[in-house]
């Protein structure tokens, strides 16, 4: 087993109280105080889990320039006053930086037991198969 310390366990709850500040924020029609709050403690558990200096290489690599310019760009025009279209470069951003994410967390989804088996009905099934790409690929 590895050791977690307390300062991840920090970065985890910052970053479970950010993403629900966020949804918080999306639910209540793009509340640009709750967004702005979320974006922050999303950020800053970021760092406090995986380090500072694995966060800024992770934003920072060069094929991934892209992706973290459109994913800051957008927590800086929901900071400026302007959330739902803050939120879409937003989200076009993080789609782009974690996207190598999501086949090993549908995978894992699917070994889950309830969320694994709705994971499986054929429509969803089909969805979840195109969103993760050609799953030979990403098999390690």
């Amino acid at each position: 087993m590895f050791e977690v310390t307390d300062m991840q366990k920090i970065g985890v709850g910052l970053t479970g109280f950010g993403l629900l500040f966020l949804f918080l924020g999306v639910i209540l029609l793009f509340d640009k105080g709750l967004l702005a709050i979320g974006n922050i403690l999303f950020i800053c558990g970021l760092g406090c889990v995986i380090g500072l200096e694995r966060t800024f290489r992770f934003f920072f690599q060069k094929h991934k320039i892209k992706a973290s310019v459109a994913f800051l760009g957008g927590i800086i025009v929901v900071l400026c006053g302007f959330p739902l279209i803050g939120m879409i470069i937003e989200s076009y951003g993080f789609f782009l930086l974690f996207s190598g994410f999501f086949p090993v967390a549908i995978n894992f989804l699917r070994r889950v037991p309830i969320i694994g088996s709705i994971l499986n009905f054929p429509v969803i099934d089909n969805m979840v198969t195109k969103l993760i790409g050609d799953s030979e690929r990403t098999r390690v």
